[in-house]
């Protein structure tokens, strides 16, 4: 076959005998402690997460997530990758949180914990994807323009 294709019916005839590169799979990204690491942000929130075979414990800025994250559905927002995965019940999860509120940061942290179970076993990653649990949520505030009292909100307008 030429490298070089000068008509369309090369073209054609160059996709009925190839075959796609061989891929080598993704390998694992684990530490000499057994760790994978991921980062996860949302709203102005970063979460740094550790995960590795365990118990299902899962540790927020040193707090056990019942006493970092009261409320039940932010609980239920942080486990959604490792339920989804399959894997709640035999993966520690070790995190640091900060910025934002409460809200923003289980979400950075559910990011952060579907990052790096990828990192730990890539093969998860089409399980996860679907989820939406990969994807880094865009919204953040927005600024404060001049003029107004917040982003958008106007001042109360007279006519005299």
């Amino acid at each position: 076959m030429s490298d070089t294709v000068e008509s369309l019916e090369d073209l054609k005839n160059l996709g009925e005998g190839a075959v796609a590169p061989a891929v080598a799979p993704a390998t694992p990204k684990i530490d000499k402690f057994g760790r994978a690491y991921g980062t996860g942000r949302r709203k102005s929130a970063t979460a740094r997460v550790w995960v590795k075979r365990g118990t299902g414990k899962i540790t927020i800025n040193g707090k056990d997530e019942s006493e970092y994250f009261a409320r039940p559905v932010l609980r239920m927002v942080i486990r959604q990758p490792l339920e989804a995965a399959l894997r709640a019940s035999e993966i520690d999860v070790i995190c640091t949180v900060s910025g934002s509120g409460l809200s923003g940061q289980a979400g950075a942290v559910r990011h952060g914990i579907a990052r790096a179970l990828v990192n730990f076993e890539p093969e998860i990653r089409p399980v996860l994807k679907p989820f939406g649990f990969m994807t880094r949520d865009p919204r953040t505030v927005e600024r404060k323009k001049y003029g107004h009292k917040k982003a958008r909100r106007s001042f109360q307008f007279s006519k005299r």
